[in-house]
């Protein structure tokens, strides 16, 4: 048995520690032993016997089998699965997704859908006036329950004086226009009859000595038109049919990207920005499209957030091997990466003593492996990434499906093992 080095500690000073202990570690100083992260996600659902679809339809529940799983499993820092109401969703009735209880089997985690909601002619329309775009056109496509807002006039159009406002009145009268408003209505006020208690379930989170993860968020451009506008499919036929284009569309979501308001502090003072790096895998981009179309956006990303005084927490989705070198651009010990099917050990080798790398325990083995697979596969780790400090371990992705013996095993065993 594992000592518990939280016992006698107030919330905060736990959450001082775990904090400390990761930044220290992302700062490439000494930490007193090797930082281990992990998701939560629905296996809180798992872990307590109940269907996924609780985290949407069922509050009470979410928050006893969350409140049971991270008093059982204390990792430093955990993703976690917020509680999100179902029947908002119902009602907006998004394309994008399906979810636990509604598309999905109750006991299986939510999909997300791809779907080319922005057209390859339109760059431009997007690019000339974002808002408009984003709210008429966009919008419009995310959900049948939307159309309607195609069949508003431009903001830009309206003028001034009495016309301006009578013209948007006569739109909002359009019976499909009017379904989409008082469809987002009714799911915002759905959304708000939660509102204290998602508050309540984060302070419980807080409450047992967990910091929040990330204060922030941004996506590297490329990965923003391949995920949620153009699609994969889209974006790659944009490579060979229209590349100017895509490059200019990547530079102005990088502009519009800066512009945002910059995210408040942890309560240390800390900023970690979440990021994942998708389509820059070895798996979707050969190494020239890669150079072409995503390294210069993603780099200038990144140090933008850097020059803030912000630490990216990149989420290098899989395989980014043969690409390790380039985030030697990097300055030293300013951002965490994070890999997936990345070698890792390869990671460690070319990325020592310059950033802290994080993984990458299959969950395959968490799945079926034994608890002394587990074991064995940590401590390799440990002892060969783990060496000279920089380095958290934590599992390659999901953790929905594996088993809590493997689970709490690679947990606290790495609290034990991996004492400096």
């Amino acid at each position: 048995m594992v000592r518990n080095e939280d016992e006698g500690k107030t919330p905060r000073q736990q959450r001082k520690e775990r904090e400390k202990r990761i930044m220290d570690a992302i700062q490439l100083k000494p930490t007193d032993r090797v930082p281990v992260i992990s998701s939560i996600g629905y296996f809180a659902a798992k872990y307590a016997g109940i269907p996924c679809s609780a985290a949407y339809y069922d509050y009470d529940a979410w928050y006893d089998a969350y409140q049971k799983t991270l008093r059982d499993f204390r990792p430093d820092f955990i993703y976690q699965q917020n509680f999100t109401p179902g029947k908002a969703l119902e009602i907006l009735n998004p394309k994008t997704m399906r979810w636990p209880g509604h598309g999905v089997d109750p006991y299986q985690g939510h999909q997300s859908i791809e779907v080319d909601n922005m057209k390859a002619d339109e760059y431009d329309l997007y690019m000339n006036d974002p808002s408009d775009y984003m709210f008429r056109t966009f919008l419009s496509r995310t959900s049948d329950h939307m159309e309607g807002l195609a069949l508003l006039p431009r903001l830009s159009d309206l003028g001034g004086g009495p016309m301006g406002i009578q013209m948007m009145a006569r739109a909002f009268s359009e019976p499909k226009v009017a379904k989409a408003i008082r469809i987002l209505q009714q799911a915002g006020k759905e959304m708000r009859k939660w509102d204290s208690k998602i508050a309540k379930f984060n302070k419980m989170v807080r409450d047992m000595g967990f910091p929040e993860y990330f204060q922030g968020a941004a996506m590297p451009p490329f990965d923003v038109l391949s995920h949620s506008m153009r699609g994969m499919h889209g974006t790659m036929m944009d490579m060979f049919r229209q590349p100017d284009k895509l490059i200019e569309a990547c530079e102005f979501i990088l502009k519009k990207t800066l512009e945002r308001p910059i995210p408040k502090p942890s309560e240390n003072g800390y900023t970690r920005i979440f990021m994942t790096n998708t389509r820059g895998s070895d798996d979707f981009l050969s190494m020239k499209q890669f150079q072409t179309f995503y390294w210069p956006t993603f780099k200038k990303l990144v140090m933008a957030l850097i020059e803030r005084g912000h630490f990216p927490c990149i989420f290098f989705e899989g395989n980014f091997t043969s690409r390790l070198e380039y985030l030697l651009e990097f300055p030293k010990g300013k951002m965490l990466a994070r890999f997936d099917t990345t070698d890792i050990y390869r990671a460690k080798e070319i990325l020592k003593d310059h950033i802290c790398i994080e993984g990458n325990v299959p969950s395959s083995l968490l799945q079926v492996g034994t608890v002394q697979q587990v074991k064995d596969h940590c401590k390799n780790l440990i002892d060969v990434c783990g060496k000279g400090g920089g380095y958290i371990l934590s599992p390659r992705s999901s953790t929905d499906e594996v088993n809590p013996a493997n689970l709490k095993a690679m947990i606290e065993f790495t609290k034990e093992y991996g004492k400096y």
